[in-house]
């Protein structure tokens, strides 16, 4: 808060916002302190957190907040000062008093008349659960004594509490940056707002493409007025035609360089506005994003209680607690992230005396961890536990009659495991406050399923369970896969992909009158996905199918979707469909690509269903294969470079489009091959031996017979003088190889030369 709003909350506002503050400092450092009793920061910490609450609630007159604070102050100070160590009972009065000081500061200000009695029962009670504890307790240690416990702690240990110490003191300094109140509609407006303008941005690529478009049929239109003059002997003995025919040349020339010369315009235009677009962008998104810690503040003492109140010694380390996160995405994981550390404790951690016999520390860890990767949140709970006994598991399925026993001994681990997640289903024969109930992994899954993400689960016998979450980094933005599914765009989150395949027809098998390809040691289903969301039987596929796997690995229920083609991977900005529409088919949400074209995003869970339903129906149809198509129909790329790698993947990349692709090492090589056989486009780099790209476009543009090929310059070089130079030598596109992907390539490709069948 900024210094500035102050004035804007009355003084018991600022004793409840200060002691939010102070009870997490004090939670923290206790919580470090039930470990290494002896850590001077965190005892130092924790008195004077104690002491600023004790002056805050003086000036408000609450006695019962004083007396509280006053009697943990002077218990930290006799710690600091050696005369006492602080067990776990006293850690437990001490937590107590935290939790006295958080309801007193959350009572109304018109309501805190009983906190005003220096006699108030809850804090006598308080500060005679302390003396008792502080009783209960071995008796005043010794400096010796301090000392053995810091020479026995180990380096582990002590850099954990270093490094926990540096987290919460930068945690404290980030806390003093000033923070501006805004509500939590406004910033979500802000954010749409922000990716709506990154979407308009973009609309002004495709409008200059059409332009290049434009520029290549006044090109032709030379061309043709050329061998017009060519054709007719007549017309250049004809002073009259043979002016007017000058004067079109002139006038087209002049409208290609007042073209090209807009072109560049609009192009450096573009790159500015599509740059302030995408930093305005960033910006909103980071603005709705929160470090992790703050939807885990709780969890420690959480996991130290439970697992006091049910005979177990168990602590909770989190990693990442810097990393961001979605607010929306955050709140949801309250929930079930309690739920897991909760599964953790009561049926992962063994008791103290089974650990000591099975050679484990006595401690359980609880480890929960948050990162980025590959553009996704990943988030791990895993434990030093037990495990999960997978026969006990296999009873239970035989037993509630989930399988027969036939079916449930075949049953793999991760099968077996799957079934922990249906709603109900419990390993646990009595009931309890803490668990029996089966609902936390139900609850789980339902909210993994809801932000569009995936969870999977793994047990080692007495090694511990781990639960992994892969979840969208927020809410309001998705990065998916883009594809074509009967000439239709189509997004699918990545988080609910297993991977993609390019899938050669020989590889396609049968087995039990369907169709299926292996993919590491796995056999999966392949399904049209045309039918499935077009509701139409799969037209005829080409020689090298592009697939996408979809559903939970060795979970059996993979199923390969055979698109037409692969777009490239998107950050799309979600926009709910109309609540009139009511739920569609196997679509979740809809959204716009680059330049504006509506792409719907797929619901994977719904389609997944969809398929088993054509599945179990039998009306689930097969790719056929047209083989009558003759690639002699297809149109042909002359791809030009010096590098393998790539010639290569531009090779790769433009095949995939269905065009027939040769290729040249150099530009005497593409030299020889252009003039030899017939292209329809020409893809060539700048700098090679022999020959560079300028030459060769100026000699394919010099060319009669070769002039109207279309030449696409794709270099490194992405300067604007490089570009200039470039389509002044006469290429009808300039693409830099630094920014360049898939989707990029094809639709310049197609914006030159038109789709890849004749």
């Amino acid at each position: 808060m900024s210094t500035g709003n102050l004035q804007d909350y009355s003084l018991h506002d600022l004793f409840r916002m200060e002691v939010e503050g102070q009870a997490q400092v004090l939670t923290e450092g206790l919580l470090i302190l039930e470990s290494h009793p002896a850590s001077a920061p965190e005892l130092e910490a924790c008195m004077r957190a104690a002491h600023s609450v004790k002056g805050a609630a003086r000036i408000l007159g609450l006695s019962a907040a004083v007396a509280v604070a006053h009697s943990m102050e002077d218990c930290l100070v006799e710690a600091q000062q050696g005369r006492l160590v602080l067990g776990n009972v006293v850690i437990d009065a001490l937590l107590g008093g935290v939790d006295l000081l958080a309801r007193i500061a959350a009572t109304p200000a018109a309501e805190t008349a009983p906190w005003m009695r220096d006699d108030a029962p809850d804090a006598e009670r308080f500060r005679a659960a302390l003396a008792a504890a502080l009783a209960a307790d071995p008796a005043p240690a010794s400096s010796a004594a301090a000392e053995a416990d810091a020479e026995h702690a180990s380096a582990a240990e002590a850099a954990h509490a270093e490094a926990a110490h540096a987290e919460a003191a930068h945690a404290e300094a980030e806390s003093e940056e000033r923070v501006l109140r805004i509500t939590a509609r406004s910033l979500n407006r802000l954010l749409g707002l922000a990716g709506e303008s990154l979407v308009v941005s973009r609309w002004l690529d495709p409008y200059i493409r059409s332009l290049s478009r434009l520029k290549r049929l006044q090109h032709d239109s030379a061309v043709a007025l050329d061998r017009l003059a060519d054709v007719s002997p007549a017309m250049s003995r004809d002073q009259h035609a043979n002016a007017l025919l000058m004067e079109a040349r002139s006038a087209i020339a002049e409208s290609q360089r007042q073209l090209a010369d807009r072109i560049a315009q609009l192009d450096l235009f573009e790159r500015r506005i599509a740059s302030v677009a995408h930093r305005l962008y960033d910006e909103a998104l980071s603005s709705h994003m929160r470090p992790f810690a703050d939807g885990t503040r709780g969890f420690k003492r959480m996991v130290r209680d439970l697992a006091r109140e049910l005979g177990k010694e168990a602590r909770l380390e989190i990693v990442g607690a810097k990393t961001q996160v979605d607010r929306d995405v955050l709140a949801k994981l309250e929930a079930p992230l309690g739920h897991l550390l909760r599964n953790a404790v009561d049926h992962g951690i063994e008791s103290a005396e089974q650990r000591r016999a099975d050679g484990k520390p006595v401690g359980g860890l609880v480890r929960l961890e948050a990162h980025h990767v590959s553009g996704l949140l990943e988030i791990t709970i895993e434990d030093d536990g037990r495990g999960i006994d997978l026969e006990q598991v296999r009873r239970i399925v035989v037993a509630r009659r989930l399988a027969d026993e036939d079916t449930a001994s075949r049953l793999s681990e991760a099968e077996l495991l799957e079934f922990l997640f249906l709603p109900g289903f419990t390993l646990r024969e009595v009931v309890t406050e803490i668990s029996g109930r089966g609902v936390g992994l139900d609850a789980v899954q339902n909210m993994v399923k809801q932000l569009r993400g995936t969870v999977r689960l793994s047990s080692q016998a007495g090694g511990g369970t781990r639960f992994q979450l892969h979840l969208p980094l927020t809410t309001s933005v998705l990065r998916a896969l883009v594809v074509e599914i009967g000439a239709e765009a189509y997004a699918f989150p990545l988080t609910q992909i297993v991977c993609t395949a390019m899938v050669a027809r020989e590889d396609v098998h049968w087995l039990e009158g369907r169709q299926h390809f292996e993919l590491n040691g796995r056999r999966i289903g392949l399904v049209s996905a045309q039918q499935v969301l077009g509701g139409s039987e799969a037209k005829a596929a080409p020689e090298q199918l592009h697939v996408i796997v979809l559903g939970a690995p060795g979970g059996g229920h993979e199923y390969g979707l055979a698109v037409e083609r692969f777009r490239g991977v998107s950050e799309l900005v979600v926009q709910s469909l109309p609540g009139q529409l009511g739920k569609v088919k196997d679509i979740s949400a809809g959204a716009l690509l680059d330049d504006g074209t509506p792409v719907l995003i797929v619901d994977v869970e719904d389609l997944l269903r969809s398929v088993e339903r054509l599945v179990s129906t039998g009306r689930l149809t097969q790719l056929r294969y047209d083989d009558s198509a003759q690639t002699a129909t297809r149109k042909r790329v002359l791809v030009v470079d010096d590098s393998l790698t790539v010639r290569e993947l531009e090779r790769k990349l433009i095949e995939s489009g269905g065009y027939v692709v040769e290729v040249a090492v150099d530009g005497m090589d593409g030299w020889n091959a252009v003039r030899a056989g017939h292209f329809d486009l020409v893809v060539t780099d700048i700098d090679m031996p022999r020959m560079d790209g300028i030459e060769l476009v100026g000699l394919i543009k010099k060319d009669a017979r070769l002039r109207s090929v279309p030449v696409m310059i794709v270099s490194y070089k992405d300067r604007e003088e490089d570009r200039r130079r470039g389509l002044d030598a006469g290429a009808d596109f300039y693409l830099t190889k630094g920014g360049f992907h898939e989707e990029a390539l094809l639709q310049a490709v197609v914006d030159l030369i038109g789709e890849a069948a004749a």
